[in-house]
């Protein structure tokens, strides 16, 4: 049963990073926030952490350390014409590449699925399992 904790703490991790990117992808544009400042992008960090009680190391699973905001500073844009922009007419924006967002969340997806495929050839590695004991 440790495989299926395996693969649930890696989709739940997974799930974490996408909500996170897709908030980040959300955010491109927002050049005001609760604290004042443009959007900061977050970034999910992932420890593994033992699955077995008996702490020999054998099974690894994942989940988020925390989450964190990136230390990239914000983008200046010319845009006077923009409601925040400063008396320059240049606005700050949040340092987020949406394209690279996309690649990473094809990457979280792509892993998140990976690991539904695992979670399903376990179920019925032990389905089957049982099935020999009934003959």
């Amino acid at each position: 049963m440790d495989l299926f904790k395996v693969s649930a703490s890696a989709m739940g991790s997974q799930a974490t990073r996408i909500n996170t990117i897709a908030s980040n992808m959300a955010n491109a544009q927002s050049t005001t926030t609760e604290n004042g400042g443009p959007y900061v992008k977050k970034n999910v960090v992932f420890e593994s952490f033992s699955i077995t009680s008996d702490r020999s190391g054998g099974l690894q699973g994942v989940k988020v350390r925390e989450i964190v905001e990136d230390g990239a500073p914000p983008i200046t844009v010319y845009d006077p014409g923009h409601p925040d922009a400063d008396e320059n007419g240049n606005v700050r924006m949040p340092n987020i590449n949406v394209l690279e967002e996309m690649v990473n969340m094809m990457m979280a997806m792509k892993s998140y699925e990976a690991n539904v495929k695992a979670f399903n050839i376990s179920k019925n590695m032990y389905k089957k399992s049982l099935e020999i004991g009934r003959v």
